[in-house]
């Protein structure tokens, strides 16, 4: 659902521009199919490159592919028949998004190995996870917008946000074997951090969308999708461990709310 969230940002951004409500919903039928492909794809070969690390780690050692339960051999049978179906989806749009797919398909299976030579894989995922939003627009629009790119640039920091806390589950882990992440880089000031990417993806967000703010639907939206930002960091000061998990998954609740604030400009 975080890959799918902001193909539905950007698909309700441009429906707010084209009210053509068959497309709209025609349109998020199909990238809610692609994400879940996607996503199912990327995870397989992540846990295919990750396989050696994967054992080392409390977390992760349970993995069909690190267990051994399923061969490498096996699983890129399966990503291949996933990218095949998805791409079978992708053909449904116009050149530019066929196009803007495609290259897509270089930052998800790159993105495995930042965690070797950088501490912001986050970043890249941030990147790559969110290239939905953009595709979303020009699906309907067939062009890019100053107003496009600002949303993709606030969902990247919402990324390193929620994944900077999903890493810190590992980072006694990941620091042992070797890997990077910001939560490492950032491991005495993560609550700050986190509150700066936050802050990042909610100021852009109310720049964006600063003329629909007043008395509506819109604006009561926008204020809970705050809320639920606000409420992560509160809970991430406290600092257990237990609760990275459970706050990284709240974002589910905020992606949701920040599509229904977007569709509720049509109102």
């Amino acid at each position: 659902m975080l890959l799918f969230w902001p193909c539905s940002w950007g698909l309700a951004y441009a429906y707010f521009n084209n009210t053509n409500l068959n497309l709209f919903l025609y349109y998020l039928l199909l990238f809610f199919l692609g994400s879940v492909l996607m996503r199912s794809a990327g995870c397989i070969f992540n846990d295919i490159v990750d396989k050696d690390f994967d054992k080392k780690v409390k977390r992760t050692k349970t993995r069909p592919i690190a267990a051994g339960k399923i061969t490498v051999y096996h699983s890129l049978v399966y990503v291949l028949i996933l990218c095949l179906i998805a791409f079978l989806i992708l053909l449904q749009f116009n050149l530019f998004t066929i196009f803007l797919g495609m290259s897509s398909m270089l930052l998800a299976f790159s993105y495995p190995f930042m965690k070797r030579i950088t501490y912001w894989p986050q970043l890249f995922l941030g990147i790559t996870f969110n290239w939905g939003i953009i595709m979303a627009w020009t699906a309907v629009n067939n062009d890019l917008t100053s107003e496009i790119i600002i949303l993709y640039i606030s969902a990247i920091f919402w990324t390193l946000g929620y994944d900077t806390i999903y890493g810190a589950q590992d980072m006694s882990d990941d620091e042992i074997i070797g890997l990077k992440s910001t939560s490492i880089k950032f491991k005495n000031n993560i609550n700050m951090f986190v509150s700066f990417a936050y802050l990042v993806f909610i100021v852009l967000n109310i720049l964006l969308f600063r003329e629909f703010y007043g008395q509506n639907i819109f604006t009561f939206f926008q204020l809970l999708f705050i809320l639920s930002l606000v409420y992560q960091l509160i809970q991430l000061k406290n600092g257990k461990s237990k609760n990275y998990l459970k706050l990284f998954k709240l974002n589910n609740y905020t992606g949701l709310i920040l599509f229904l604030s977007i569709c509720a400009l049509n109102l």
